[in-house]
């Protein structure tokens, strides 16, 4: 089976309805790692748990550098604040 997130072959990792809802937190960190969840109930696939935007990996530093600004004044105290300061 391929799995449509990373597209490289992966062996489904199968988990019943009840271990599914003990665990989700983690089965949603796998299946956005690429690995293949399917839920069952009575050994019979019900769905596979894939995340909605493809082709997002990991996050990689930097990717904004040069695309966001900072007024000069940034750290200045807004003048209708100096009673407060």
């Amino acid at each position: 089976m391929y799995n449509d997130y990373m597209y490289e072959p992966t062996k489904p990792v199968f988990f019943n309805v009840a271990e599914a809802k003990a665990q989700f937190s983690s089965l949603v960190r796998k299946a956005l790692a690429g690995e293949t969840i399917v839920i069952a109930k009575d050994n019979q696939p019900l769905l596979r748990l894939v995340p909605l935007a493809e082709g997002r990996g990991p996050r990689a530093p930097g990717t904004a550098r040069g695309q966001v600004r900072m007024a000069p004044d940034f750290d200045a105290t807004p003048a209708d604040f100096d009673d407060y300061v």
